[in-house]
């Protein structure tokens, strides 16, 4: 009896281990991969220009998973060192809050939920077991950490302030780089919007309305009703406008989308996203949507994975922008990788000079390719981010 009782707790402990160590690497692994073999070496004129670009990328979910960002990892997409070696100068953090099993692209409820297994399994605090509002602030806690204990080389901004003074830091040396924190999906408000307080103190600028569910502020593209604003979701506008946080529209249903348009005072973003005259799908904006976000002088970020762009490579991704920008004009289209977002890319954050020479060879002028690969967003920051 001793034995087996022996026997039982050493393969509970057996279990309990790779429960709690193999198993989220292992997701981790599987879900963010970079596709083999897609590295190249960019042109030497390609890696010049490179060097002089202020790059920012709209979105990313490398909070999501139990990796520390100030080291180079050998799993998904993105962390500081990699940000660094690809001349990433900012880099907007968007948590992940709640995500539904069984996930397509058509029609999901927000019944079951495959983020609590995840939280459980990396030993996430048991407050966020249950609590998609505790797991966007323990997601923000994170960032604050590693840009406290990064020596500088990680700068958060939370301010029109904030990114001023870094941005003049960068024209003397680019040893560093810098974060903001977004929200995919206001479902971590808990249909409360005096939770939106909480997070903006926590240091949130962006929020979208919906992830791949529908919320109680709207309908997702990939929801059931696929609706518009509700009526606590044109509440939201308003309070999101009055902070000065940023409306962003990706994974909205276009019932959503043209509900916001008629209400928004100021520009709006789609962080990652295609553009279905390249890549028609149920993800990506009609050209219309893409003329209409752009006349309120917002920026529409262009995803690096093929359900948004039709294609594996860096090709592919320059041409959704050139498709993009002549539909809307080059001052308003940019970066939108959803790196480390349960995606395969082309390259990581280290290697994101192989899409400076994509756009080369699609024919955009140097000037607009500093305007796309990261003078656009950082423009648009600058006026929506708070004083």
């Amino acid at each position: 009896m001793k034995k087996t009782l022996v026997y039982l707790a050493l393969i509970l402990s057996l279990l309990l281990a790779l429960f709690f160590f193999v198993l989220p690497m292992q997701l981790d692994q599987r879900a963010n991969k970079v596709l083999a073999g897609s590295y190249s070496t960019a042109s030497a004129g390609a890696t010049a220009l490179h060097q002089k670009l202020l790059i920012a990328d709209l979105h990313c979910d490398a909070l999501l998973w139990n990796r520390d960002l100030l080291k180079t990892n050998s799993r998904g997409a993105v962390d500081v060192p990699r940000l660094l070696a690809g001349n990433v100068a900012l880099q907007a953090f968007t948590v992940v809050s709640k995500v539904p099993l069984g996930l397509n692209l058509e029609r999901n409820t927000d019944q079951k939920d495959m983020i609590s297994l995840l939280a459980v399994s990396q030993r996430w605090p048991a407050a966020t077991w249950g609590s998609l509002k505790q797991r966007a602030l323990y997601q923000a806690g994170k960032l604050h950490e590693f840009a406290a204990g990064s020596n500088g080389q990680l700068v958060l901004i939370k301010t029109q302030q904030d990114l001023r003074n870094y941005l003049a830091r960068r024209r003397n040396e680019n040893h560093a780089t810098a974060g903001f924190l977004g929200s995919e999906g206001a479902q971590v408000l808990e249909g409360d919007l005096d939770n939106l307080d909480a997070l903006f103190e926590a240091g949130f600028r962006m929020m979208a309305p919906t992830h791949f569910f529908d919320t109680e502020i709207g309908g997702s593209a990939h929801g059931l009703e696929k609706g518009g604003l509700t009526a606590l979701g044109r509440q939201w506008v308003k309070k999101m406008e009055e902070k000065k946080m940023i409306i962003d529209l990706a994974h909205a249903s276009p019932k959503m989308i043209d509900d916001v348009l008629a209400l928004a005072t100021r520009p709006l973003v789609v962080s990652h996203t295609g553009v279905k005259g390249t890549c028609d799908n149920t993800r990506n904006l009609s050209d219309d949507h893409v003329r209409r976000i752009a006349q309120t002088g917002g920026v529409i970020g262009i995803g690096f994975w093929e359900t948004a762009v039709c294609g594996a490579d860096a090709r592919a991704i320059a041409q959704a922008i050139r498709y993009t920008a002549n539909l809307a004009g080059v001052e308003h289209v940019g970066l939108g990788s959803d790196f480390d977002g349960a995606v395969q890319t082309p390259f990581d954050a280290a290697h994101i000079s192989q899409l400076t020479e994509a756009l080369l060879s699609e024919g955009f002028s140097e000037s607009e390719i500093v305007m796309i690969m990261g003078g656009n967003t950082l423009r648009v920051l600058q006026e929506l981010l708070p004083n």
